[in-house]
């Protein structure tokens, strides 16, 4: 019992990480006040990039080298839509994510010859589970942005374009700076997260990101916007979908027990949304004086 136990922890840890980077990233974004719906496209992206970084020259770190560049190009794209010409933000991440899927199963297409999947990669090589590279950066990325975002100057010029743009102008500061910031390094954490699904399952697959990106928004919602908050949400997630590959087969049908981390995540979001209190003017386009 005791193993099954120490396998189901490392399972939980294992699929938490892409949900992790993201509602941690989604956290910098809309702390400044950019809501930032393209996690999904961002995740896709990191894992195209991570993929065709190591198949191109058979390096692990190259391929999140690659997976970084791909995520701020995107999110730079996002940010410059949403902050710079002002356009909703709801549209614009909605658009990126179809943009993301439509770019990266065409590039499948013209490298692989299918639309569907990569080449094999090796993925990065771990003695351990727990000491899986982009895992530990995980756990590192969540105690790091906790500091930054509360403990910094930064942090508090971020938090304080999310809560009073007009404010921050006053002060001297400009906004659209700091909320191009917090969507970059959204995109880049990202980034992250898919760079570590794509060396799980050592292919890129067609939209293998998967709604991995909606719910690290719903976690990000239910730990407060908070990276701490975000991460223990992340984990709770990630052990509903742990979970549902325990179950025994034939116990309830397969269809239900796919869908069982997305009806947790709902009947989480319904019982926490309304305590969480959001950045007063995330969403809100600022338009300079």
């Amino acid at each position: 019992m005791e193993s099954l136990a120490v396998v189901f922890i490392l399972q939980v840890l294992r699929i938490s990480v892409p949900y992790l980077f993201a509602s941690v990233g989604a956290v910098f974004s809309e702390r400044g006040g950019v809501i930032n719906l393209a996690l999904e496209g961002l995740i896709l992206a990191g894992a195209f990039g991570a993929m065709l970084g190591q198949y191109l020259t058979g390096s692990a770190w190259a391929g999140v080298a690659l997976a970084l560049a791909l995520g701020l190009v995107v999110s730079l794209l996002h940010a410059f839509v949403t902050v710079t010409l002002r356009a909703d933000q709801i549209v614009s991440g909605i658009a990126i994510n179809i943009l993301v899927m439509g770019v990266t199963r065409f590039a499948l297409g013209l490298l692989f010859g299918s639309a569907m999947n990569s080449a094999r990669i090796a993925g990065m090589e771990a003695p351990m589970p727990l000491f899986d590279p982009l895992l530990l950066i995980a756990v590192l990325s969540v105690v790091a942005a906790q500091f930054v975002l509360f403990r910094t100057p930064y942090g508090l010029r971020l938090r304080a374009a999310g809560e009073s743009a007009e404010a921050v102008e006053t002060a001297g500061l400009d906004v659209r700076k700091l909320r191009y910031s917090g969507v970059l390094i959204s995109g880049a954490l990202s980034a992250l997260g898919g760079a570590f699904l794509v060396f799980q399952q050592h292919s890129f697959t067609d939209n293998m990101s998967a709604g991995r990106g909606y719910i690290a928004l719903a976690a990000m919602i239910i730990g407060k916007w908070s990276p701490v908050g975000a991460a223990l949400a992340s984990l709770l997630f990630a052990a509903a979908e742990a979970m549902s590959m325990w179950l025994p087969s034939g116990w309830l049908p397969s269809q239900l027990v796919q869908s069982l981390p997305y009806v947790i995540t709902l009947l989480v979001l319904a019982g926490f949304v309304g305590k969480a209190t959001p950045p007063k003017e995330v969403g809100v386009p600022y338009k300079p004086k």
